[in-house]
């Protein structure tokens, strides 16, 4: 891809935004902003009677609360995998003898660079959770077959749960 005239139009605390612009083949220059994100792990826990553990949070994005995975942002260097167990217990308490990859995912491949990686957590063992200071988390666990349906559904919205649980129903019978 050839691109030019790059800047960073903002610098956040989670985002950055950048502009370019991108030669399409035959039809020239064009000008495109991508919100550049660390990116993100996702873990649908599953538990040996074949219930997950999912949660509740606000998200003011949208205005209200989502039922999700627990998952968090990448920090610099970090491996998706130890994300993943981190963003677990602090969400849930849950840790898992493993992480089986369910691989990654675009979520909004038109104006995002990120990329979230997806597990599913088995042989999980039960802490206490440790949610960052500004969050409140509920927990709520069902059948997986109830959470498909949830997804199916529309009533689960989130994107990254719904692939996670999607590509973990592939797995699980």
């Amino acid at each position: 891809m050839e691109t030019r005239n790059r800047s960073t139009l903002f610098s956040g605390l989670v985002v950055d935004i950048e502009q370019f612009e991108v030669r399409i083949g035959k039809k020239g220059w064009h000008t495109f902003q991508v919100v550049r994100h660390p990116g993100g792990v996702g873990v649908l826990p599953l538990h040996d009677d074949g219930t997950v553990t999912l949660i509740r949070q606000l998200r003011p994005a949208v205005g209200g609360t989502l039922l999700e995975i627990p998952a968090g942002r990448l920090q610099p260097g970090e491996d998706p995998s130890a994300c993943g167990d981190r963003e677990m217990v602090e969400e849930t308490g849950l840790s898992a003898r493993e992480l089986v990859p369910l691989g990654y995912f675009y979520p909004s491949p038109g104006v995002f660079d990120e990329v979230i990686h997806l597990f599913l957590g088995t042989g999980l063992s039960q802490g206490h959770s440790r949610p960052e200071h500004y969050e409140e988390i509920e927990t709520e666990r069902m059948p997986i077959g109830e959470a498909l349906r949830l997804a199916a559904t529309g009533e689960i919205r989130d994107g990254k749960t719904i692939a996670a649980l999607l590509r973990a129903g592939n797995i699980v019978k």
